[in-house]
């Protein structure tokens, strides 16, 4: 069993916290409150609220894990909306893949995907805190939409290359984001792609063949 101690303002802001860190719901844990702390006086002598919080048995394999850490960061976001295993989904890997859907997507999947990103990472983060393997995961088809309007993209931009003579170097885009670019324009002998910058603003540029520099 899991055993943390968490603060806050309050015993309820320090068990809120506790259940967002584990990803958890209130009935899956044991709360043991050490101290129910002190206001002060305009912020002076204040001391925080100290909780522990035993996490009860769990299931250890990927998929009830992830499921339940899903729904239980989706609940304590406050957001409306379920999850479902993909259709898609190899039941004989280590990756887990989930669709979510409801009232509330648009907020899950945020501009361009970012919120969605995070998303994902944090259930990542919590989930390999209890087994191993990784979750991936799609709002309502979004990333199958995006991958479609890069598909689109690359091929339209290379066909600008080619009729200027010119390289084209397109935003900032996520690793996935990039493979899609750089595998729809493999077999194009008129072009080559390139990835070039640092972090979050790698992006892809796209030459002329007879232009990509060494």
């Amino acid at each position: 069993m899991e055993t943390m101690e968490v603060t806050g303002k309050s015993v309820d802001e320090a068990i809120e916290n506790a259940l967002e860190q584990l990803g958890a719901n209130r009935d899956q844990v044991e709360i043991d409150v050490i101290s129910e702390g002190k206001g002060g006086i305009l912020g002076f002598g204040a001391e925080p609220a100290r909780i522990r919080v035993l996490m009860l048995d769990m299931p250890t394999e990927l998929l009830p894990v992830s499921k339940l850490v899903l729904d239980n960061v989706m609940r304590n976001m406050n957001v409306s909306a379920s999850s479902a295993v993909s259709k898609n989904n190899d039941t004989q890997s280590d990756t887990i893949e989930f669709d979510i859907e409801g009232e509330d997507s648009g907020l899950l999947i945020g501009r361009r995907g970012e919120s969605l990103k995070a998303l994902q990472f944090i259930v990542n983060l919590i989930v390999n805190r209890k087994t191993e393997g990784r979750v991936i995961l799609d709002v309502e088809g979004y990333k199958e939409r995006r991958y479609s309007s890069l598909r689109t993209l690359a091929n339209r931009v290379a066909e600008r290359v080619v009729d200027v003579g010119q390289s084209i170097t397109l935003e900032p885009m996520t690793p996935n984001e990039r493979r899609v670019i750089h595998m729809e324009l493999s077999e194009n002998n008129k072009v080559a792609t390139e990835s070039t910058g640092m972090g979050d603003q790698r992006k892809i540029t796209i030459y002329p063949a007879s232009d990509k520099p060494n």
